[in-house]
């Protein structure tokens, strides 16, 4: 979930992307800040950057109208 707030997707997007409800979306990437202690979701892609989490010139996962992965 990381990688998808680093890429720039939305909570709405992210669900899509994940087949989750919103809110489930909203309270994991509350928890995942809150544990990782960061402010923002800017944070969160500095974090995500400087760990090698996502890398410059990385496309994010591709949805279809389903909410899967394309390349699965």
């Amino acid at each position: 979930m990381l990688r998808l707030i680093a890429h720039g997707l939305s909570n709405t997007e992210i669900s899509t992307t994940l087949v989750i409800a919103e809110q489930t979306t909203k309270t994991h990437v509350g928890r995942i800040m809150a544990k990782l202690g960061l402010r923002d979701r800017a944070q969160a892609v500095v974090l995500a950057y400087e760990t090698s989490l996502v890398t410059p010139g990385e496309s994010a996962p591709a949805q279809t109208r389903l909410g899967t992965r394309s390349d699965q």
